[in-house]
């Protein structure tokens, strides 16, 4: 974290463009909010407690985001960082360098960072709506170029479900960070990739994706 001092209550001042920005106080209140994430998970954080870890004043917050959904998952984002969609010129190529960058260097503070925040997706709908749409969507859209690429190199049935190959990764994240309370490593991701992600994209058009109940 940044060290703070009584001056980062100081609000920015004004000037004729509008209100100068400081990055550096955007990074500590994103950590902030994070750290009080894990901690004690999304229900309890306050803007008032995020202020408190800053040593920022509650309107520095409001400047820049319109409530805790928003910090959040903006939190969520930079941490995450952005990253070129792979093109390796093979799906099986741009699927090892998806799982490559799938695990950050923080395992144990992104699996309670996620704790934290995982229950509360399916009780805060703003949550969820914010969740969605600022983090997972763009990057589903991003790991769907991946298919659409294989797609045009006859390396996928066009009749594909696309939509559902780029869900399946995440799911089952998500699913080991319940049942084992830890982020997957990139062996676990290099697996999934490898042995049932690419079997099911490459598998021969008209193949079944789904069991049938049928007996």
């Amino acid at each position: 974290m940044n060290s703070a001092t009584a001056t980062d209550k100081v609000e920015e001042p004004e000037h004729h463009g509008g209100r100068t920005r400081d990055a550096s106080r955007d990074v500590a209140l994103r950590e902030a909010a994070l750290e009080l994430l894990a901690e004690i998970g999304y229900d309890r954080l306050t803007i008032d407690a995020v202020a408190a870890r800053a040593h920022a004043g509650k309107t520095t917050i409001y400047r820049r985001w319109s409530g805790k959904a928003e910090l959040i998952v903006d939190a969520l984002n930079c941490r995450k960082g952005s990253a070129e969609v792979p093109d390796t010129g093979s799906l099986r190529g741009d699927l090892e360098a998806v799982a490559q960058s799938s695990t950050g260097t923080d395992k144990q503070f992104d699996a309670q960072v996620m704790t934290g925040l995982i229950t509360a997706l399916a009780r805060d709908a703003e949550l969820r709506q914010v969740f969605r749409e600022r983090l997972i969507d763009p990057h589903m859209a991003e790991i769907k170029q991946v298919f659409e690429r294989a797609v045009t190199r006859g390396e996928v049935s066009s009749d594909r479900n696309l939509d559902l190959l780029v869900s399946l990764f995440p799911a089952l994240v998500v699913h080991h960070l319940l049942i084992f309370g830890e982020i997957p490593d990139e062996h676990f991701a290099e697996q999934v990739m490898n042995d049932v992600i690419f079997p099911l994209a490459t598998a021969p058009a008209g193949t079944p994706t789904h069991t049938s109940n049928s007996r």
